[in-house]
């Protein structure tokens, strides 16, 4: 994520408690079915190395970019070259048995990625990491691909690239004269309705301004996928919600910066799309940004009829929440910040109030990075989506454990050329940051010698946004990631912050009391990108990626109960390779690099089974393997010439004693 922070000051903090809870106002328009899709694999392609393996209309990936107006940051963050840390946190012990872990397999890697769709694809990091199951399927998705597999990782279809999935041309093109381009695809998230059995394919899409050139046009939309039945592999109906909010496509005019010496203004970017669901409807949130210039407008919400969507209805109203609205005045006097809407395992569990419930986390506004509360968010009569009328959206402060955004997570190496850093001795294997390192391999990738001295990147955390979320017998479950203190005082690791908490709706008014709250947290490695899982009789895990000075990206996980709170942590795949990946070295990033990982990770809850994916490096090789291998650095087709992400998911009982 890049740093995008915006000038809200402790002021606006210290009046936290002193504002009535805030009502938002919604705006709707209609949507229509654009077409249908089946997903369909293409064979995986063998180029590799060519003149275009960044998008450089996102400044090198699909998530990363430049602040400066005239470039696009996709995916953005609110850190700045800073962090804080919760209070002090004990140590929880790793343990290596997991007996509740039934089924681990890998999921898509950046090689299924880079060569999906005939190898007409750019090298993407990071994979931003979805997952979907029901029904006996496991849908993954990543920037940008998707697979599916049966419930014990068997794949029961090629990789997919999400251009075709959506309908649009190949990402690049590189065998047309002159080479053309698809619309650049991002944020990918998937989720199956257990009410509805349909599944939900969703992902934010630029256009380009013509075919023939990398440019984006200012136009963005939310490709929403819905299937037309409980098998993920059948038909699809696909709607486009534009989102750039310009007042253009039916969107409303939020202001956005176009060019701040001359106060133009222009397009809206709807960033990070996320989505959950209760009995009525489907509910997408976004972080809304200026698209080509500086500014954070505020997270914006979108209610959707669950049944006209699982219907394939030809027209659908939508209702769109702006929590940036100068009109709105939150009772945190912040805007939202990826709010993450609620779902619920089984079903949807809300029916009882049909109220729809979100949080979201505020340390992103603080000048120290620290604060010690959330946004609840509730929106109510949300039984209104089935006559085509709006819910009514409430916000409240909810004051928690503090917490503060995660510093860089450690990998073995970090800051290093290598030598001597592999967890039991030994030298790294690095082979893209090596092959930087030296003159006669370098210019395969960048064409001349690479003038700076790579070493081996840390990992970035996240800026503290809340993660997935949960609504399980009354409750609301959420987490987020935290720097963590073991002293009281200093800085110690990256670790996870967690709630639960009681909420109460009234007709104009929503607050909610914290029931059961924690760290976890190790000394002796960081824990990122935080995921709750949680089963309808309350049995909870939180998944996560575990990286370290000894350990390399691995796929982890701590059973968690709301009154003894979270367990041991379990390891469940050990990485066996360092992260390599090009944001991580200044040739192909810049000065300073921005090292890219994780963004997110994803549970689905099936019955007493909860489904966890997260990133890990499930690879390693030698830069002689990597020089000599064909195509140029792809090991064996185990990874890209530019990167080695790759993805891990588990599937893991609460029937065990001690899951």
């Amino acid at each position: 994520m890049k740093n995008t922070r915006i000038g809200l000051g402790a002021l606006a903090l210290s009046l936290i408690f002193c504002l009535p809870t805030a009502q938002a106002h919604s705006q709707s328009r209609l949507i229509s079915s654009g077409g249908t899709t089946t997903p369909q694999a293409a064979p995986l392609g063998v180029t590799a190395n060519g003149q275009l393996e960044i998008d450089g209309a996102t400044s090198g990936d699909a998530d990363s970019g430049n602040d400066a107006v005239g470039f696009t940051t996709i995916n953005r963050g609110m850190k700045k070259g800073r962090h804080g840390h919760g209070d002090r946190s004990d140590d929880n012990g790793r343990r290596e048995d997991h007996n509740a872990v039934k089924a681990t397999f890998d999921g898509l890697n950046f090689h299924d990625q880079r060569f999906a769709n005939n190898g007409n694809q750019f090298s993407v990091e990071p994979p931003d990491q979805g997952l979907c199951a029901g029904n006996g399927f496991v849908l993954e998705s990543v920037n940008d691909v998707l697979r599916i597999f049966d419930t014990k990782g068997n794949p029961l279809i090629g990789v997919v690239d999400l251009n075709t999935f959506y309908g649009y041309p190949a990402a690049v093109n590189r065998t047309a004269t002159p080479t053309t381009y698809g619309p650049s695809i991002t944020d990918p998230s998937c989720y199956f309705d257990n009410d509805t059995q349909r599944w939900f394919q969703l992902a934010l899409t630029l256009d380009r301004a013509v075919p023939t050139s990398q440019t984006l046009n200012g136009k963005n939309h939310l490709d929403l996928a819905v299937s037309n039945t409980p098998n993920p592999l059948g038909k699809w109906t696909i709607y486009r919600i534009p989102v750039q909010d310009d007042g253009t496509n039916g969107t409303p005019n939020h202001g956005c910066i176009l060019n701040p010496k001359t106060g133009s203004t222009g397009p809206c970017l709807g960033d990070y799309p996320h989505m959950g669901a209760d009995s009525n409807g489907l509910y997408l949130t976004t972080n809304e940004f200026s698209l080509f210039g500086p500014g954070f407008v505020g997270a914006q919400l979108y209610a959707i009829s669950k049944k006209a969507l699982a219907q394939q209805a030809s027209s659908i109203p939508v209702f769109q929440y702006n929590t940036g609205d100068p009109s709105f005045v939150s009772a945190t006097g912040l805007p939202g910040f990826a709010v993450m809407a609620a779902v619920s395992p089984g079903g949807s569990g809300n029916d009882g109030d049909d109220t729809e419930y979100f949080l979201s986390s505020t340390a992103v506004f603080a000048d120290s990075g620290i604060d010690s509360q959330v946004q609840l968010w509730a929106l109510t009569d949300t039984d209104n989506l089935r006559s085509g009328k709006a819910p009514t959206l409430l916000n409240g402060a909810v004051p928690t454990e503090s917490y503060g955004i995660p510093d860089f997570a450690r990998q073995p190496g970090a800051g290093t050329d290598g030598v001597g850093k592999k967890p039991g001795g030994g030298n790294i294997d690095w082979p893209l940051g090596q092959c930087l390192n030296d003159p006669t391999c370098a210019p395969t990738l960048i064409g001349v010698a690479d003038p700076f001295k790579e070493v081996i990147s840390p990992l970035a955390g996240d800026d503290s946004r809340m993660t997935e979320v949960y609504y399980v017998n009354g409750k609301v479950w959420g987490s987020l990631g935290t720097g963590i203190s073991f002293d009281g005082q200093t800085f110690g690791s990256d670790g996870i912050a967690y709630f639960v908490i009681d909420p109460k709706t009234k007709k104009s008014s929503v607050s909610g009391k914290v029931t059961s709250q924690g760290y976890v947290a190790t000394q002796n490695a960081d824990l990122t990108y935080p995921t709750f899982g949680v089963t309808s009789e309350g049995k909870a895990i939180l998944s996560f990626t575990l990286t370290g000075q000894n350990d390399f990206p691995s796929l982890a996980y701590v059973n968690l109960d709301e009154k003894r709170g979270a367990g041991n942590i379990h390891i469940v795949a050990h990485g066996v390779g360092p992260q390599d990946g090009f944001t991580g070295y200044k040739a192909e990033d810049g000065v300073p690099t921005d090292p890219r990982w994780g963004d997110y990770g994803y549970t689905a809850v099936v019955g007493n089974d909860i489904f966890a994916a997260q990133e890990y490096i499930g690879q390693s090789c030698t830069l002689t393997q990597y020089r000599l291998s064909s195509p140029f650095g792809t090991c064996n087709a185990t990874r890209g010439s530019l990167g080695n992400w790759g993805t891990r998911i588990m599937k893991l009982s609460t029937d065990e004693d001690e899951y």
